[in-house]
This record gives structure tokens, C-alpha cells and sequence, in this order.
């Protein structure tokens, strides 16, 4: 893949994968991803940021952040991954390169707690208005005992099993039909 060979002459990557023919990932240390976003910007254009997104590697202390740009003359997107770390999350703002970035950098903040310095509005609420318990994405906030001390039971709120459900509300004029592919 030509793209893969003009970036690997340039920068320092691993972990390429090509998911399919229009879609590769790779991997890149966290220091050089604003040079090689400028690269794939101005010549390899690669001018379209969709996404970014997050990922909680609880277990190794990294938060893998995910660039996701794609290239509408070859109709290949690539999505570049880079490691920080999650005792202090804060990565370079790229809000410069795509003016759209500051809502993606604002909303992982918000969510996961990473942190864009210098990124516009990056410390308003987007989402979570008021919310002062520790980011609702990190894989160690506890969603059930949120809901469980947050909500409180209500009528409608039971847990029915489904095939008795559907049996008996489904199918009430025919008490010996069991439905396809459940032999019970």
C-alpha cells in the first residue's frame, strides 16, 4: 500500500493494520501524530477529520486515542492511534489542523477526562452539565451503582424473562406454541 510506504518513509509507525481496502489503522508515539496529521493534510490529502474517539486500557494505564481522517480522491480513511497516559491524560490539541476538532477533543474531556490544553472551550460542559463524579467512560466508574443511587425503582422497571414475556403476551391464544427456534 503506497500510503503506508510514503508515511513509513517519514515517520516512525507500528501495529499497521488494514481492516480493508479502504481502511487502515496504524499506530504512532504521541509526540510526532501533529507532524504526521500535517503531512497526511497537505500532501497526502488527507483532508477529512470524522472522528475522534477513546479507548481505556485500564489494565496498562493508557487511554488509545483514535484519529480517524480520510482521503476523498483515493476514498481511503485512516485511522491513527496513539497511546497516553491515563494517570495524566493530556494530549496536543489539533483543533488548528481541523477547526471541527475542539467539539471531539471537548467531548473526550468531558467523557474519559483527557485533557487538550489551549483547545477552544475544552473545560465547558458539553454534555454533562453539573456532573461531578468521575468521567461516566473510564472502565472504573461503576454505571450500576450510579443508576442504583441515582435512580430510584419505579413500577415497569422489573425484570421479566423474555420467553415467558412473549408467551404470555405474544402468543396468548395459543398456549402449547412455542416460538421458532425455541424448543422449551
Amino acid at each position: 500500500m503506497n500510503i503506508i510506504k510514503n508515511i513509513e518513509s517519514k515517520f516512525e509507525i507500528s501495529d499497521v493494520i488494514v481492516q480493508k481496502q479502504e481502511l487502515t489503522f496504524l499506530t504512532i508515539d504521541k509526540n510526532y501524530l501533529e507532524m504526521l496529521l500535517l503531512y497526511l493534510k497537505n500532501y497526502e490529502n488527507y483532508t477529512h477529520l470524522a472522528f475522534m474517539n477513546a479507548v481505556d486500557w485500564i489494565e496498562d494505564d493508557k487511554f488509545q486515542l483514535i484519529y480517524m481522517i480520510g482521503n476523498y480522491q483515493t476514498n481511503h480513511n485512516l485511522g491513527i492511534r496513539v497511546f497516553i497516559d491515563r494517570k495524566n491524560p493530556s494530549m496536543t490539541t489539533i483543533h488548528k489542523l481541523w477547526k471541527h476538532a475542539w467539539q471531539f477533543q471537548r467531548e473526550l474531556k468531558e467523557l474519559f477526562g483527557i485533557n487538550f490544553p489551549d483547545s477552544p472551550r475544552v473545560d465547558e460542559p458539553f454534555v454533562l452539565e453539573g456532573w461531578e463524579n468521575i468521567p461516566p467512560m473510564r472502565r472504573d466508574f461503576d454505571t450500576k451503582k450510579y443508576s442504583e443511587d441515582t435512580y430510584f425503582p419505579r413500577p415497569g422497571r422489573e425484570k421479566l424473562d423474555p420467553k415467558t414475556f412473549m408467551k404470555e403476551n405474544l402468543y396468548p391464544n395459543f398456549p402449547n406454541h412455542t416460538p421458532k427456534g425455541d424448543n422449551k
